[in-house]
C-alpha cells in the first residue's frame, strides 16, 4: 500500500511549467556542453548569449551569420556590431580561431574556407539590434564549406533553422 505522502511527492516531481522533454527556450540545464559554448561565446562576443539571438542562414552563394538582441540595449548592440566587423576581417584572413575557441574544437568547413579565402567575400553590416556577416562566393567548394560551417554553428548554438540554400 502506498503512503499518501509518497504519492504526493511522486505527483509533484512530475509537475513543472514545461511539457515533458522540453526545456525553456534558450536554456538547457542538463546540457553542460551547450552551457560551455554559451559561456565561451559570451567571453568571445562580449554579450550574453542567452539574451541574444543567433541565425546561421545558408544561401545559394554562401550564407549569413546574424546576431541580435534587444535594440534598447545600445551598448550590447554596439558590441555586436564591433564583433561582426572583427569576425569579417578575421575570416577574410583565413583566421577562424574565434569560432574554434567558442566551440573548443576545429569547426567544420573552416579548413576549406581558409584555403579558398581569396574566393570568399565577408562583409559586416548592421541589423536592428545587432549585426551580420554576409559570406559570398561563386566557388562551389567554398559555398559547400560555408554551408558546413553554418550547419555546425546552427547545431552547436541550438539556433533554429532559418533559410535554405537556393
Amino acid at each position: 500500500m502506498t503512503r499518501p505522502g509518497v504519492f504526493l511527492l511522486i505527483m509533484l516531481a512530475g509537475c513543472n511549467d514545461e511539457p515533458a522533454g522540453k526545456a525553456p527556450v534558450g536554456h538547457h540545464p542538463t546540457d553542460s556542453a551547450f552551457e560551455r559554448v554559451q559561456s565561451r561565446g559570451h567571453t568571445a562576443m562580449g554579450v550574453d548569449q542567452y539574451t541574444s539571438s543567433h541565425r546561421f542562414e545558408p544561401l545559394a552563394d554562401g550564407g549569413r551569420i546574424a546576431l541580435q538582441r534587444d535594440p534598447t540595449d545600445s551598448a550590447g548592440v554596439a558590441q555586436i556590431r564591433t564583433h561582426m566587423g572583427v569576425i569579417a576581417g578575421a575570416f577574410s584572413r583565413g583566421d577562424f580561431s574565434l569560432p574554434g575557441f567558442v566551440h573548443d574544437r576545429d569547426v567544420p568547413g573552416t579548413a576549406v574556407m581558409t584555403a579558398r579565402r581569396s574566393r570568399i567575400i565577408y562583409a559586416a553590416d548592421s541589423l536592428p539590434g545587432g549585426g551580420q556577416v554576409r559570406l559570398q562566393s561563386s566557388d562551389p567548394a567554398a559555398v559547400a564549406a560555408i554551408h558546413d560551417f553554418l550547419a555546425f554553428q546552427r547545431r552547436d548554438h541550438r539556433s533554429p533553422a532559418h533559410g535554405t540554400a537556393q
